[in-house]
């Protein structure tokens, strides 16, 4: 069975930083992974055969994310 998700950050006054950690995320990209910009949201599509696989990346994804943003945060100061 085949499991997908998209994790959206959708925020007007945040979009360039949205950006900025998508950019810096995707290289680490799997191959069951894709970062789609878009004008007002930045997308990540998740793909996989396993939810606990799924959730790994999730919560990968979601750790890396966060410290890319106190990262930006502390750059903008």
């Amino acid at each position: 069975m085949k499991i997908t998700t998209t994790i959206e950050f959708k925020d007007e006054g945040a979009m360039q930083v949205a950006k900025r950690i998508a950019n810096s995320l995707a290289p680490d990209n799997l191959t069951n992974m894709h970062t789609e910009i878009k004008k007002d949201s930045v997308c990540i599509h998740i793909s996989t055969e396993k939810i606990t696989s799924l959730i790994a990346t999730v919560d990968d994804l979601m750790m890396n994310a966060k410290l890319a943003e106190e990262i930006a945060e502390d750059l903008e100061e």
